[in-house]
């Protein structure tokens, strides 16, 4: 009996001993050998910038904070003044945005957090330690020398790292580098990808008897476009392989990603390996010992790399997230992330045939007593629908000696939220 133990990171090597198919390990690896990191860069204004990646580190132009400023609302003060006092009179207020002012010999600012400190002050007193008096103020007691101000630069240096290199600016770095005072950052192009699907029977408006909608275009779309790609549409190719060449012809030069779903397999009308061949492209790999996912297409069309997904529904979202999502990120410069990287254990029993590695999605039930969250596996195994993602938390994957799952064993998964919680 062989338990669902992954030695490490996802746990997909030596998935399968069969000698036509692919270890998900090999297929990964083949998968971005077909692809460089771009090299192309471009500015871009902050506002602009969400969800591109840093094409060279991003540094401070000033130290942070730009100037002496006040940590709390307040009174600030010369504390040889209070010697042998209590008490000061009120020379007026310094608010934020105010511009810097002397403090007046023998006398308070009144003065708000982030004012710039009077020359001359050495202390801020907090209001809730002062009683305002209108015209002069209380001291409950004498300030340390520095209290409650924030010096010039005492956050972070001239030239301070800001941002690596290879980072995907999400809101907070857009806050940062605002803060910073920075307008435009160089950025990555981004990757340039084409997707279509192929059948007689899929349509993207009225279904006539024996057709379906495609749902595969437009969920690859969506899935690429979050991940940092600029998408194009190709549309619906028909079962036929010269058609699907003459489609195919020149779209190597204008690409750095191609994108298929279906017509991979070994049926009479899966022709998307002559077309490619015939279109002047080339067949790196074919056929993973996966589940679902088994007859994915590995090849290049010009400088293009070309991914060819399988039909099925659920299929195409497994094979996205394996093999053309590391793509799109190794093209963005940044290093692929494992598929399942975070450890959990079962909360079900299941029996399986081995020799493929199998995903599946998963809902997060609970956390055990060490802390380990505890999947429910969902569906059937059918690679057909996406229902079962509509309740899903994540994706989990078993590798291919595994053949019977106990509730308890450890399993590997991949959250759909980015830390794994509910």
């Amino acid at each position: 009996m062989h338990m669902a133990h992954i030695p490490s990171g996802c746990g997909c090597d030596s998935l399968s001993s069969r000698a036509d198919m692919m270890s998900v390990t090999d297929a990964l690896d083949r998968a971005l050998a077909l692809v460089a990191p771009i090299t192309d860069t471009q500015p871009v204004a902050v506002g602009d910038a969400l969800g591109r990646t840093t094409a060279a580190p991003v540094r401070a132009k000033r130290a942070m904070p730009f100037f002496d400023n006040s940590a709390m609302d307040g009174f600030a003060l010369r504390r040889a003044d209070l010697a042998g006092r209590c008490c000061l009179p009120i020379a007026g207020t310094v608010a934020a945005g105010d511009a810097p002012r002397d403090l007046p010999q023998g006398a308070a600012l009144r003065i708000f957090t982030g004012a710039p400190l009077p020359l001359g002050a050495d202390a801020v007193a907090m209001i809730e330690s002062c009683i305002d008096k209108t015209d002069k103020v209380h001291f409950n007691c004498t300030p340390t020398k520095g209290e409650n101000i924030r010096r010039a630069g005492s956050d972070q240096a001239a030239g301070q790292e800001l941002l690596r290199a290879g980072i995907r600016i999400a809101p907070h770095h857009i806050g940062l580098l605002a803060a910073n005072g920075i307008a435009q950052v160089d950025v990555i192009r981004r990757p340039r990808v084409a997707i279509f699907s192929t059948g007689d029977e899929v349509q993207d408006g009225t279904c006539a008897p024996g057709q379906i909608p495609d749902a595969n275009r437009p969920m690859l779309m969506a899935l690429a476009r979050q991940a940092g790609a600029a998408v194009t549409d190709l549309g619906i190719l028909p079962d036929d392989a010269a058609a699907t060449a003459a489609a195919l012809h020149g779209l190597g030069a204008q690409f750095d990603l191609i994108l298929s779903s279906g017509a991979v397999s070994m049926g009479g009308k899966d022709h998307i390996r002559d077309a490619l061949t015939a279109a002047g492209g080339t067949v790196h790999g074919w056929r993973v010992a996966l589940k679902p996912g088994k007859p994915v297409m590995f090849g290049t069309l010009g400088r293009a790399a070309f991914t060819g997904l399988p039909g099925n529904p659920f299929a195409v979202f497994v094979g996205f997230h394996m093999f053309a999502l590391p793509q799109i990120d190794r093209l963005l410069g940044a290093k692929p992330a494992p598929f399942a990287p975070v450890p959990a254990v079962a909360g079900f029993d299941w029996s399986r045939k081995s020799g493929r590695a199998e995903v599946f999605p998963v809902r997060l039930l609970a956390y055990d007593e060490n802390g380990l969250p505890v999947l429910q596996r969902l569906g059937h195994s059918v690679s057909a629908t996406l229902l079962p993602l509509g309740d899903a938390d994540g994706l989990a994957i078993v590798p291919a000696e595994t053949n019977q799952i106990q509730s308890g064993a450890r399993l590997f998964w991949r959250p759909f939220c980015a830390n794994g919680g509910l």
